[in-house]
């Protein structure tokens, strides 16, 4: 199968980026409380008694796995880019790290008790949301809970350049009542949002941010989520020991 040429564009730029990304944002989270604030109410939902695994999909070098497993989490970090994963298992040699992608996870139906896109659904396009959100809500077990960040606005930039680098890569802004549109037709239950305006280090062109706790109910709707896939994947294999 062809793979989508988003997909390639979205590794091929941070394959690239990798070291100089990861050492840019390496203590990013240290001046953002409210960015914190999302975080450990996550990790507060999934400690539950019946806490699991939480995913951190599309990790990066691991910087959010490490700070959900300081938490309390249980957590373990997959990516697109076989680089930041290397830079993610050199970094926090503690935790998990596995590549793959967040349109097709190699993970078995409701094996997890969290998840987390932390601003790696920015390199989407709109129309292939439903496709991520759906992937979640199948990985998700019932009762677990979503964390998703994402840049607010309705526009697509792309970058030409971007950490010392040559690269291409498109970045979406997307209004929040959409994603919330989306998460409901996944069959996810949104709980909280916070939109928080840019900090310093944001402006000016970054604009307003945006957090959203949603969950899987315990129940089954009638007819399932729109576009949920019913097939169940392979259970993922062991990752040797080692957060677009």
């Amino acid at each position: 199968m062809t793979e989508s040429a988003y997909l390639h564009a979205t590794r091929t730029a941070y394959d690239t980026v990798a070291p100089e990304y990861a050492e840019l944002l390496r203590n990013e989270l240290d001046t953002k409380p409210l960015d914190r604030a999302m975080l450990a109410a996550f990790a507060e939902l999934v400690q539950g008694p019946d806490g699991g695994e939480g995913a951190d999909l599309g990790c990066g070098p691991g910087r959010v796995t490490a700070h959900l497993h300081s938490l309390g989490v249980n957590a373990f970090g997959i990516d697109l880019s076989p680089r930041m994963i290397d830079v993610a298992r050199q970094s926090h040699p503690g935790l998990r790290f596995e590549v793959g992608s967040m349109t097709a996870l190699d993970l078995a139906d409701a094996s997890l008790a969290g998840a987390v896109a932390w601003y790696s659904t920015v390199h989407t396009p709109p129309e292939l949301l439903p496709t991520v959100f759906a992937e979640i809500h199948r990985v998700l077990a019932p009762g677990g809970h979503m964390l998703l960040a994402f840049k607010v606005g309705d526009e697509r930039r792309h970058l030409s350049q971007g950490y010392g680098h040559k690269l291409s890569l498109d970045v979406y802004w997307t209004p929040p009542e959409h994603i919330a549109e989306l998460l409901a037709k996944a069959g996810l239950s949104l709980d909280a949002q916070l939109i928080r305006e840019p900090d310093e280090t944001e402006r000016p062109r970054s604009g307003r941010q945006a957090f959203f706790l949603a969950h899987k109910p315990t129940h089954k709707p009638t007819g399932g989520p729109t576009g949920t896939p019913t097939h169940k994947a392979a259970e993922k294999p062991k990752a040797p020991e080692s957060d677009s």
